[in-house]
């Protein structure tokens, strides 16, 4: 007998309903997020006499502790339904609006049972390429943490310390933090000698050398003085910030250094670092997007719509209306724009492609997405 199982999960607890193949539901009963809910899980199948392999599971995400449980006791057929596509069905049975957790588990089990032939199973991806979607992940929040921390950090120096912003290149660089964090003020920065301030660069790795004169003569020119009740009200944020961008852009550094080792162990590794301008990051981000499993994406049109670089078209007789995608793996998009970005450096189709786009009256940033979705669909058919 096969059954058709929908598990609403959630943080503490999961509702799970079975049903079969005549939509009659057979059993409903709520699991704690524990083991000891899990086993309860199993057993209710055991009992009902059905197979892991007749048990079809629908749920709404394929990172849960749930998932790995499922594969650990071989449920093989686990399907992953969008949440957009549960929202848009519930009309199906109650033109209220109104739901529970119960009709929510009712509606994936349901999904399942009429529209399996239209959705895929889910399959894990390779314990190596889940290491690298936790790295590739991690290096995406440290980089916002970083804009963050950085942003703070600029306004913070320009109330008090102008000349501290601009003295290196570069805000975020080791050598600029330390510099805030050994002199948080401009009366310390003043007190420099030449001879100190280039000691201190080349200590904290500064290579290059030609250009500390030209530093030291920034952080020598006159700027506006602040109060110096104003000076001590911001000293501690600065260094505090400070500190915190610069243990960020240390586990940056350590993060990248871990994934290209993950990378080059990929099977894959040659196919996505072949592609056109990716690098450290992109290269193993788009792998992680892709995974392991050749069928989970049929076509290239599936992998545009989830990364979001496909328009959605609404046509009804005359009417036609092409609109920007929200529904989408927003950090894929981001991804595949950024690829789309560094490949103008190398290709010379994709600036030509990207100029006929903006001829046509795009914006850069919708050409940008116009070209990732072309690249998208070169990936897809390596």
């Amino acid at each position: 007998m096969q059954v058709y199982t929908g598990i609403d999960w959630s943080e503490s607890k999961h509702d799970v309903l079975f049903m079969n193949e005549a939509g009659a539901v057979v059993t409903y009963f709520v699991i704690p997020h524990t083991p000891d809910g899990f086993r309860h899980f199993d057993d209710t199948r055991k009992k009902l006499g059905v197979s892991t392999a007749e048990c079809l599971v629908g749920l709404e995400t394929a990172h849960n502790l749930v998932i790995d449980f499922l594969w650990s006791r071989n449920y093989t057929q686990v399907y992953v339904i969008p949440p957009n596509v549960t929202k848009s069905c519930q009309g199906r049975y109650r033109q209220s609006g109104a739901y529970t957790d119960k009709s929510a588990a009712f509606l994936l089990a349901d999904l399942l049972r009429t529209d399996k032939q239209r959705l895929q199973p889910w399959h894990p991806d390779l314990p190596l390429t889940q290491q690298m979607r936790a790295r590739v992940s991690f290096l995406l929040y440290l980089t916002r943490t970083a804009v963050r921390l950085s942003n703070r950090l600029r306004a913070v120096l320009l109330r008090y310390y102008p000349a501290a912003v601009n003295v290196f290149s570069s805000l975020d660089g080791v050598v600029t933090l330390e510099f805030i964090r050994t002199y948080p003020t401009p009366q310390a920065a003043a007190a420099l000698s030449r001879d100190d301030f280039e000691a201190f660069a080349r200590q904290h790795g500064y290579i290059q050398v030609k250009k500390l004169p030209a530093c030291f003569a920034r952080l020598q020119t006159p700027q506006p003085l602040a109060a110096p009740a104003v000076i001590e009200s911001y000293r501690m944020e600065a260094v505090s910030l400070a500190t915190l961008l610069l243990n960020t852009v240390r586990t940056k550094k350590t993060t990248y250094k871990e994934l290209g080792k993950l990378f080059v162990q990929h099977p894959d590794h040659e196919i996505f670092a072949s592609l056109p301008g990716v690098g450290a990051l992109l290269a193993p981000a788009l792998l992680i997007k892709f995974g392991d499993d050749r069928d989970r994406f049929p076509s290239p049109a599936s992998v545009q719509a989830l990364a979001g670089t496909c328009p959605v078209t609404k046509q009804s007789g005359k009417y036609k209306y092409v609109q920007f995608r929200k529904a989408c793996d927003r950090d894929f998009r981001y991804i595949s724009q950024q690829w789309a970005l560094r490949s103008l450096d190398v290709s010379v189709w994709a600036n030509t492609y990207l100029q006929r786009a903006r001829s046509r009256g795009h914006s850069k940033s919708h050409a940008l997405r116009c070209l990732a979705n072309r690249w998208l669909a070169v990936a897809w058919k390596l």
